[in-house]
């Protein structure tokens, strides 16, 4: 399921059992728990006209194609809240990513005392990113609204934005999109939808399920 090396267990169990934990805590929405992931989509553009679909027989494409670039997307979701959102960039820099947090903090939650984020341990993940796109004054204000919270290597599963984000691919992705604009509004169009839903994550793993069926990733004690 997972190599992970011995001498890295502790760190991995460490950090796996704080977001385990933070996935238990009750709903509050002045300290909502946000999940963020990102990931990529080849945009991809028709060299043929695509024989429409009639009955009994579905729309077909040709086998040939042409690239047209890489977009990025930006995945936040508060899994208590059902709510989620996803934006369409072109880079996914230490910048691209501190204007994220922005947006989080300002706008998606501006009455929140604290958001606690949940993300992987990608280098631009880090609170120096702030420093490099806001004043030191700006950059301290938003650390504070913030207690970020991170997946263990070889632990991005835990990450429920990545939950998020394969069920955006399989509903919305897994085809081809030919260039930025259609990409952002078909990624709004099932971003809304899945949010006028409004359905939970229901996450059922817990600490004491992971030292039971993950006991072999725990460092074993000598006695």
């Amino acid at each position: 399921m997972w190599c992970i090396p011995p001498k890295h267990s502790a760190e991995f169990v460490c950090a796996m059992e704080s977001v385990l934990e933070v996935y238990q805590r009750p709903y509050d929405p002045k300290r909502p728990v946000v999940c963020m992931d990102e990931t990529s989509k080849q945009l991809v553009k028709e060299t043929r006209v695509a024989i429409a679909a009639a009955p009994g027989r579905v729309q077909c494409f040709d086998y040939e194609y042409e690239r047209n670039g890489v977009a990025n997307l930006f995945m936040f979701c508060e899994p208590l809240g059902g709510w989620r959102r996803v934006d369409v960039t072109d880079r996914r820099t230490k910048v691209d990513w501190a204007q994220q947090i922005k947006t989080l903090v300002d706008v998606d939650y501006p009455e929140a005392d604290r958001i606690t984020l949940v993300m992987d341990n990608l280098n631009t993940h880090a609170m120096a990113s702030l420093y490099e796109a806001f004043t030191p004054t700006e950059a301290r204000r938003l650390m504070e609204r913030l207690e970020p919270v991170y997946t263990p290597k070889h632990g991005s599963w835990l990450d429920i934005a990545e939950i998020e984000l394969n069920v955006l691919g399989r509903q919305c992705l897994g085809r081809r999109i030919p260039d930025k604009p259609t990409l952002v509004r078909e990624v709004a169009a099932w971003k809304d939808d899945r949010n006028s839903a409004g359905k939970p994550v229901n996450w059922q793993f817990t600490t004491n399920d992971a030292r039971i069926k993950l006991k072999r990733l725990y460092p074993q004690i000598q006695e």
